[in-house]
C-alpha cells in the first residue's frame, strides 16, 4: 500500500512539474497575427461604398474609471488604453472610411516642419501639400466595464474525490458617434456591448491512506477571454452599425446598383442597439 502511494505521488509530482514548465515552452513560440472575431469578418465583408469618407479620430478614451481588482489596483486599468488605435484600424479595414492621423498630429506637424526647413536650407521649393481636412469626426470611448454581471458554478464530492466548475461574465460597453465638422451636428450615435467570459475547472483527491497518512492532490485550469479582444470586437461591431445607420439615414451611400436589403447591413439594422 505504501509503495503504491509513493508511486502515485511520484507520478503526480512529475505531472505537476510538466504543467509548471509549460510556460517555458511557450516562450519559444513565434509571434502571430492577433486572432479576429466574427465581427471583424463582417467588417471586411461590407458592401463597397459610393465613395470613401475622410474621418478624424482624435482620441477614443477609457471613460470607465475601472481598475483591476488585484494586483496593483490603483495602477492597472481594467480595459485597454489603446482603443483609438483599434478604432483607426477598424475604420480602415471597413473600406468605408479613410482615417486621418490626429492622435499623433503634433509629431506629424514636427516632421513637416523638418521637411520645410531642409528644403529652405538647400534652396528647394516648398512642394509639401497641406494636410487634408476630414469630412466627419468620430468621437466616443469605452463608457462602461461591469464585473460579475453573471456568476455561477457546480461541484460534487464523494469520499474525498470531487470536482467543480465556476464561471464569471463581465461586459464592456462602447459608444461611437459621428459628428458633422461644419455644423457640429451628431449624425449617428451607436452603443455596443460585448461580454467577457471566464471559467475555472478543478478536480481534487483527498484521502487518508493510513492513520496519520494523508494523500491530497488537485488539478485544474482557468480560461479568461482577453479584455482587449472584447473591446476590439465591440469597436468593430460599432463601426458596422454606424455604416448601416448612415446608409439607412442617407448620410452616405452604397455603390450604385447595390440594394441595402441584399447586404449584411440589413441584418445589423435588425439587431438591438445593446447586443450582448
Amino acid at each position: 500500500m505504501k509503495l503504491a502511494a509513493i508511486v502515485l505521488m511520484t507520478l503526480m509530482l512529475a505531472g505537476c512539474a510538466g504543467m509548471v514548465a509549460m510556460p517555458a515552452h511557450l516562450e519559444g513560440t513565434p509571434p502571430t497575427l492577433t486572432p479576429r472575431s466574427a465581427a471583424y469578418q463582417d467588417l471586411v465583408s461590407l458592401p463597397p461604398p459610393a465613395g470613401r469618407i475622410f474621418v478624424s479620430v482624435y482620441d477614443f478614451v477609457d471613460q470607465t474609471g475601472q481598475y483591476r481588482p488585484a494586483p496593483a489596483s490603483s495602477f492597472s486599468t481594467a480595459v485597454t488604453q489603446g482603443a483609438a488605435a483599434m478604432l483607426t484600424g477598424a475604420l480602415s479595414d471597413s473600406g468605408w472610411f479613410i482615417p486621418l492621423e490626429r492622435v499623433g498630429l503634433q509629431n506629424l506637424l514636427t516632421e513637416r516642419r523638418i521637411i520645410r526647413a531642409e528644403a529652405e536650407r538647400f534652396g528647394r521649393p516648398d512642394t509639401l501639400p497641406s494636410l487634408r481636412a476630414a469630412s466627419v469626426m468620430l468621437e466616443g470611448g469605452i463608457i462602461a466595464y461591469d464585473s460579475n454581471v453573471r456568476t455561477g458554478g457546480l461541484g460534487a464530492e464523494y469520499f474525498g474525490i470531487g470536482s467543480s466548475g465556476k464561471y464569471q461574465v463581465d461586459q464592456v460597453t462602447i459608444n461611437l458617434r459621428a459628428v458633422e465638422i461644419s455644423t457640429g451636428e451628431i449624425l449617428a450615435n451607436v452603443t455596443t456591448t460585448k461580454t467577457i467570459y471566464s471559467k475555472e475547472i478543478r478536480a481534487g483527491f483527498f484521502r487518508f491512506i493510513e492513520f496519520k497518512r494523508l494523500l491530497e492532490a488537485e488539478a485544474g485550469y482557468t480560461t479568461n477571454e482577453p479584455v482587449q479582444m472584447a473591446v476590439m470586437s465591440a469597436i468593430e461591431s460599432a463601426v458596422i452599425h454606424l455604416v448601416a445607420r448612415g446608409v439607412r439615414d442617407n448620410l452616405w451611400h452604397l455603390q450604385s446598383g447595390t440594394a441595402l436589403e441584399d447586404t449584411l447591413l440589413a441584418d445589423y439594422l435588425d439587431m438591438p442597439t445593446m447586443a450582448l
